[in-house]
């Protein structure tokens, strides 16, 4: 547990409506969903809530992933309608942020604005690939609108397995460990 397995460049927090703690967990969760369903996930979606600690700057033990992500979550991805997906942004906004990774969007008066998926507006007629954990997907932390999918893929992964894998690879290549806010959802 006290195994050195990285470095972090800079302590990372969770918070609303943009973290570097959960802009880091969304991006790592939506590229390793699509390197395991071999296709490209379009966003993914973690719960603030799940975030269980910070991750201080210097030494990441595997202590501190499973502090991070102390639950036996998996990953799974789920194909959401545009429709279903509008209400769960307009949840987020009224929540005042979410983790997320490859969607931008702004809250004004408690409203998602400015939704865009890829660079295109978000298309309520369009199915949206979207990676997140199995507690999210059944609906949980209020999130009623991602138990509505219509597919679902269990990949058997656990989160913090992919967490530890991410930060391990990094090393390997010689990176720290390291986030940046970048404006994904805007509160106005």
């Amino acid at each position: 547990m006290n195994e050195v397995i990285g470095q972090s460049a800079e302590t990372m927090t969770g918070h609303a409506p943009e973290s570097l703690l959960s802009n880091f967990s969304a991006d790592v969760y939506r590229q390793a969903a699509s390197d395991l369903i071999g296709t490209k996930v379009d966003i993914a979606i973690v719960n603030l809530g799940g975030l269980r600690t910070e991750v201080p700057a210097g030494n990441i033990t595997v202590r501190k992933v499973f502090e991070l992500m102390p639950f036996e979550n998996e990953l799974v991805v789920v194909w959401l309608k545009g429709e279903k997906l509008m209400e769960l942004l307009q949840y987020f906004a009224r929540m005042g942020g979410e983790g997320v990774s490859g969607l931008r969007m702004e809250i004004q008066n408690r409203k998602a604005v400015n939704i865009s998926i890829d660079g295109n507006h978000l298309d309520i007629n369009k199915l949206y690939c979207i990676a997140t954990n199995d507690y999210l997907a059944g609906g949980n932390d209020k999130m009623l609108q991602l138990a509505q999918y219509e597919k679902r893929v269990n990949t058997g992964v656990k989160v913090r397995t992919i967490l530890l894998n991410f930060i391990k690879s990094e090393t390997k290549k010689g990176n720290k460990i390291q986030s940046k806010l970048d404006g994904r959802i805007k509160k106005n």
